[in-house]
């Protein structure tokens, strides 16, 4: 197949490149030229625009290079607001068959939910601005496709990580080294609530390879499918599985780790109010029967403890990538020195 990726070289979409890329795609990417994390593969075409500009990247698609030629697909994972969604649908209609957007599991209406969420449930998660936004860009998609002939897939992936991503409930999505210094040099890690709600954490290797399955499945065509892994873990057993891969010994890791309840996050860096109160604050449970019987033979095959090593190992590789974030360490500092206080008065 013809492939464009509008992106490519992100966490999920550089995944992906080297999927299509192995499995003898045809493919280009649309990227910025930017990204020190992971460079385009082998053999791949790429194009250097903003794909945020609507006639810049119909101008580059234009150019000497594609020539206006049509594309088996075109896999959006850049697109954040309606705006940018609209404006493909009128760029890629005349260019491709498929046009599958890389939504968000995230944009479920966050209620206390202890079972599967399916494709159905309501999107309405008027909390988190970025959620709410990407739910928009889906109603878009299908306002708008059908008018222009344009054929779609949603894709919801959900929390996901990857070599270049360790996660975190908050405060380590920028350097996500940080976490990892934290815990080797002994500082609190600080676990949200009781550490027992569950969340659904996928490698960005598992979820490209349900994205490469979708494409390439005609009955994927007017759906919206979750690609997740089918296992939820609790935020200890997250923390706790980093901190093993990190080198902590169980003792050290409980001595320091500090529960601390989501409201006192949010006080304490109120710009962490829409991903803590609107996402990662609620459990989080994927059905994944559709994929699995859109894309026969794919699972979430990574289990969390492998993904973990394989991440430290490619920060360790290159001491250049252990940046660390002193605002984000500051806040955990903050958090911490006022609970390991409220502990000690509270045993006095």
């Amino acid at each position: 197949m013809r492939i464009l990726i509008v992106g490519g070289t992100g966490l999920i979409s550089s995944e992906l490149a080297a999927n299509l890329s192995s499995s003898g795609h045809e493919l280009t990417l649309v990227t910025r030229g930017r990204s020190q994390v992971a460079p385009p593969p082998p053999g791949a075409s790429t194009i250097t625009a903003d794909a945020t500009q609507p006639e810049q990247l119909r101008s580059a698609l234009r150019g000497p290079r594609l020539r206006g030629e049509k594309f088996d697909a075109v896999i959006q994972t850049v697109a954040f607001t309606p705006g940018h969604v609209a404006e493909d649908v009128e760029t890629f209609a005349p260019l491709t068959d498929r046009y599958v957007l890389i939504a968000t599991g995230a944009a479920y209406e966050t209620v206390d939910r202890f079972i599967p969420l399916t494709e159905d449930y309501p999107l309405n998660n008027s909390v988190w601005e970025y959620a709410d936004l990407k739910a928009q860009c889906e109603e878009v998609l299908r306002s708008h496709a059908a008018s222009a002939g344009l054929e779609w897939t949603i894709v919801r992936p959900a929390h996901t990580y990857g070599p270049s991503k360790i996660p975190a409930f908050t405060a380590n999505s920028r350097k996500p080294w940080t976490l990892v210094d934290r815990m080797r040099r002994g500082a609190d890690i600080i676990v949200p609530g009781d550490g027992t709600s569950l969340w659904t954490i996928t490698h960005a290797r598992d979820v490209a390879a349900g994205i490469a399955g979708l494409v390439a499945s005609e009955a994927a065509a007017g759906m919206a499918v979750h690609v997740t892994s089918d296992q939820a873990l609790t935020w200890n057993a997250i923390y706790s599985t980093i901190a093993d891969a990190a080198g902590l010994s169980r003792e050290q890791y409980e001595r320091q780790r500090l529960c601390v309840p989501s409201d006192a996050m949010v006080a304490a860096a109120p710009s962490q109010a829409g991903s803590i109160y609107g996402d990662k604050m609620h459990p989080a449970i994927y059905d994944t029967t559709l994929i699995q019987a859109l894309v026969p033979g794919w699972s979430a095959s990574t289990t969390f403890a492998d993904g973990m090593r394989e991440a430290v190992e490619w920060f360790e590789a290159d001491p250049a990538r252990q940046e660390i974030d002193e605002d984000a360490n500051a806040y955990l500092d903050k958090l911490g020195g006022i609970y390991r206080a409220a502990l000690g008065q509270s045993q006095a």
